[in-house]
């Protein structure tokens, strides 16, 4: 699925990773920027992976951008 849109993620943008080993990290209570991840079908290859992420402003909009729907039966 990378490749396809940019994802948008519900995460708050918070700058680099702390350094050494994190498992799960809740990140950002608040913040200005929103997560978004994974490339697009415009970008190179390079970038079409989910550990690629940026800071995108939440009013942005654009043909790379978009969201994952996702469903729980139980």
């Amino acid at each position: 699925m990378h490749g396809n849109v940019w994802e948008w993620c519900s995460d708050w943008y918070y700058g680099d990773y702390p350094s050494g080993e994190v498992t799960d990290p809740t990140g950002a209570s608040s913040g200005s920027n929103r997560v978004r991840r994974g490339g697009c079908w415009d970008d190179y290859a390079p970038v079409c992976r989910s550990a690629d992420r940026y800071a995108s402003d939440p009013s942005s909009t654009s043909n790379g951008l978009g969201f994952r729907l996702s469903w729980s039966s139980s």
